[in-house]
């Protein structure tokens, strides 16, 4: 039986340095820790239930169709982005802190419009495809409203255009029965949360918890207007002592920073997730669940799951390019470590957003079956020596718009009880 212990939240080196002096003066009370005295997975009919206005106010229905507390429970429902409309986000302090030089003249050029619409037709049939294969599987799906992203809008704070309603992992987070909307950090993500609020609504009056987190101003204050990277080696100097384009002006998260084992919830500090963030995530979720902060060596750290994916009770895909700080931790609890093969995504192919990576940015079915890019043999080999079997589809242009299989969903529902993988 796998014997693990519970990490102490924090990070160590120069992140705990810069938390500690974020918080100086500050007194944390400990968490409690204790046991939920009973929780039961909640299963639900496959028909959506629609409720109206009347019916808001009604008992919670025993049965909820939102409860997921891992990332390897046998999937039932899913929700799966759209990539109908997607538009580049404006050229901002927070975008180019993101993103990498060789494509700042793409971002300079096309802020404010469409993704060039023959890589968009692409990626849309790919999307449909990955969709149609998860209903095979015996997996119910959703999907987001389409949404006309070009418009512009302007807050007393700010003006931007929007992005997309693509990756729902970035937005949505569940925890138990509970979906918890993200506040973002980018401001062309603003209002991203309108593509998913209709689908919200109906999980909402079928009994699920709907929490938004505190939404940020996103005004200047909120980045650093001088970040200074000029090249990968500035952004690996300044991760290293803890500086991002975030600050602590207010609290920011994406939920794809966050990445969960059953009571015990993974987050890293980076471009898009800052700590007063993770403090309010901290609070909010205590006593019953625990959030720890790992770190990484990681010139530009944006969302974990294509640096540290958990993918089973124990079992972790570490990206070899990007170690954790922390993983002796892990080892030393009983965690099998994995590092995932390197990518055979082409250098050619436009990833405008992210990294070769997104091979590792996978989704587990369940423990047995996980759905992995066709093109990447030599991951789809390494399943297979785990006694995994793999579910191949391709999604190459789906990539480009900063994703894999993980970003491009959020499980909604997974048959499974809460439990603590951790002493």
């Amino acid at each position: 039986m796998l014997r693990v212990r519970c990490l102490r939240g924090g990070s160590r080196g120069a992140e705990a340095a810069h938390y500690i002096g974020w918080r100086l003066g500050r007194v944390f009370t400990g968490w409690v820790q204790r046991s939920l005295q009973s929780t039961q997975a909640a299963t639900a009919s496959q028909n959506t239930c629609a409720a109206d206005d009347s019916k808001a106010t009604s008992p919670v229905p025993k049965d909820c169709p939102v409860c997921s507390y891992n990332e390897w429970d046998p999937l039932e429902e899913v929700i799966v982005g759209r990539a109908e409309n997607a538009c580049v986000p404006p050229f901002s302090v927070e975008v180019k802190a993101n993103t990498y030089d060789k494509y700042w003249g793409f971002y300079q050029k096309f802020g404010g419009q469409s993704f060039p619409k023959d890589h968009l037709k692409k990626a849309i049939a790919e999307i449909e495809e990955m969709c149609n294969i998860l209903k095979r599987e015996g997996v119910i799906v959703k999907r987001p409203d389409p949404i006309d992203w070009s418009v512009k809008y302007k807050t007393p704070d700010f003006e931007s255009t929007g992005m997309y309603a693509a990756m729902p992992r970035d937005i949505l987070l569940v925890v138990g029965n509970e979906i918890i909307e993200a506040p973002m950090a980018w401001r062309a993500r603003f209002f991203e949360y309108r593509a998913y609020r209709r689908i919200i609504k109906d999980y909402f009056n079928c009994g699920a918890k709907w929490t938004t987190a505190p939404k940020p101003t996103m005004a200047d204050e909120l980045y650093d207007q001088d970040y200074p990277i000029r090249s990968v080696e500035d952004r690996h100097k300044l991760a290293a002592q803890g500086k991002f384009v975030t600050t602590e002006f207010e609290p920011c998260f994406d939920a794809a920073d966050f990445i969960r084992a059953g009571r015990d919830i993974f987050v890293q500090r980076s471009q898009v997730t800052n700590y007063m963030g993770i403090e309010w995530m901290r609070r909010h979720l205590a006593p019953d669940y625990r959030v720890h902060i790992i770190s990484f060596k990681d010139p530009n750290p944006m969302h974990i799951d294509a640096t540290f994916n958990i993918i089973g009770p124990g079992l972790v895909l570490s990206n070899p390019d990007r170690p954790c700080h922390q993983i002796e931790l892990f080892k030393k609890a009983g965690w099998t470590v994995i590092r995932p093969p390197v990518p055979l995504i082409p250098d050619d192919h436009p990833l405008w957003m992210s990294s070769k990576w997104l091979s590792m940015n996978v989704l587990m079915l369940d423990e047995k079956r996980v759905m992995v890019d066709a093109n990447e043999t030599s991951i789809q080999k390494m399943f297979e020596n785990l006694g995994i079997s793999t579910i191949k589809v391709s999604i190459r242009h789906a990539n480009s718009l900063g994703g894999g299989f993980h970003c491009w969903t959020c499980d909604i529902r997974r048959r499974g009880t809460l439990q603590s993988y951790f002493d």
